[in-house]
């Protein structure tokens, strides 16, 4: 009997060992493709990029890791083609922005329902804004904002959560400004406001530290203006990527040029866009059906990459900051809960998603 049980357990620990291998072995002799969302040279495309350096020696078996960008639509072209035409075998990953928040607002015209993506992980994250100094009648200070006349935004699309964040900031603060949308990447809206086709814009801490500080802001041509908190439903808390930004969150500066506390309707719908979008602002995603070997091998790496120095020494370079991605085992279900809003105020995005286009 003692001979039996221990064969027994042998062929167990063996098996157990091949399970093992075989998970471990997942990406061994493949390539894995990193599909961006956004065009090359914004922050997506830059925090994609820096991954995509330093990922690969994290996952078992070494995957080659190349980047493929796809833009358009506010990031819906990327997101909808790893869904419907990416393959399933593991060997296409999403770097996405935005999809979350278009999971809320247009559900309705998904081809492919967003909570059938296998979520591997995401990252908390905010939006810095900015303005061109030479806005009428002249701005040298944010809370000059307030005096300006001639304000052009600049966005992505009517239904992105940008353009809806950048609207519901202005609001808020009772001014006037004309909106254009349509730029298919930051990148290109950054150009425009270059140009001053535009004169408002807002973008990711990447982005801006990484282009617009050293440049527009340095050579006065642009003022930093302030940037969203972190909002879980209950509290506010300052993003990761906010540390050392030269302005205050949004809810503060509200408080300093209004001499009030920000409240009302858009005050509740801005903070839904920051706990949906803020919350999970990058997501990494693989396509449906995708086995679950892909994920873990994944998952795993990320955990093995918050002790790699070299990449933190990187993204500090590169970003002014190191993301923290969030990739535990219920991610997937972390990911269900926050995709919540009551109907009424779906219904009251819906409006003012549709006052923007007329």
């Amino acid at each position: 009997m003692a001979r039996l049980i221990g064969s027994l357990l042998a062929a167990a620990c063996l098996l157990g060992a091949s399970s093992a291998h075989a998970a471990d072995a997942f990406y061994q002799n493949k390539r894995l493709t990193l599909l961006i969302n956004f065009a090359p040279g914004g922050p997506t495309d830059i925090e994609g990029r820096l991954l995509a350096r330093h990922l690969g020696k994290h996952i078992a078996g070494s995957p080659t890791i190349i980047v493929q960008n796809m833009d358009g639509g506010g990031g819906a072209v990327g997101t909808n083609f790893l869904g419907e035409v990416a393959p399933k075998d593991g060997t296409m990953l999403g770097y996405l922005t935005g999809s979350a928040w278009r999971y809320v607002s247009l559900k309705e015209t998904s081809r492919v329902d967003f909570l059938s993506y296998r979520m591997v992980a995401y990252q908390p994250g905010t939006t810095v804004y900015y303005v061109r100094s030479d806005v009428p009648p002249g701005l040298r200070t944010s809370a000059d904002l307030l005096k300006a006349t001639g304000i052009v935004v600049g966005g992505l699309t009517i239904d992105s959560s940008k353009d809806l964040l950048e609207r519901l900031t202005l609001d808020q603060l009772g001014l006037s400004y004309r909106y254009v949308t349509g730029y298919t990447s930051n990148s290109t809206a950054r150009l425009a406001l270059q140009r001053s086709e535009i004169n408002f814009f807002a973008e990711s801490p990447a982005g801006y530290r990484s282009v617009v500080e050293p440049g527009l802001i340095a050579k006065g041509e642009a003022v930093p203006l302030y940037y969203d908190p972190g909002w879980n439903g209950t509290r506010y808390s300052q993003p990761s990527q906010a540390k050392g930004l030269p302005m205050k969150p949004f809810h503060e500066f509200f408080r300093d040029v209004t001499g009030r506390e920000p409240s009302g309707k858009m005050w509740d719908i801005y903070r839904h866009v920051l706990a949906i979008n803020g919350a999970m602002q990058r997501m990494l995603v693989l396509p449906p059906n995708t086995p679950q070997g892909a994920v873990d091998a994944i998952r795993e790496a990320l955990h093995q990459l918050e002790h790699d120095h070299d990449y933190a020494e990187d993204a500090q370079k590169t970003l002014g900051y190191v993301p923290d991605y969030e990739a535990g085992p219920d991610v997937q279900n972390e990911v269900v809960r926050a995709l919540s809003v009551p109907t009424e105020d779906k219904q009251w995005l819906a409006d003012y998603i549709a006052r923007a286009g007329k």
